[in-house]
């Protein structure tokens, strides 16, 4: 599907993500990657198999908490 040089990643490679972008809708919360995965927002993924991939937010300063 990708026609870059070099190939982006494949939707199965663990760095799907870095591929380029084909379409960006951010009024919806979601583009399409070059690599047929639909990226959202929240940082889930469907691949074009149909897998579903949660939702996987670093998590921020805010919900670290420090042990004393």
């Amino acid at each position: 599907m990708c026609q870059h040089k070099p190939q982006c990643p494949t939707a199965e490679c663990p760095d799907r993500e870095a591929a380029h972008t084909l379409a960006h809708h951010p009024e919806q919360g979601w583009s399409l990657l070059c690599n047929g995965v639909l990226l959202f927002e929240d940082t889930g993924e469907l691949l074009p198999d149909g897998q579903i991939i949660a939702p996987h937010r670093p998590m921020g300063t805010e919900q670290i908490t420090a042990a004393a």
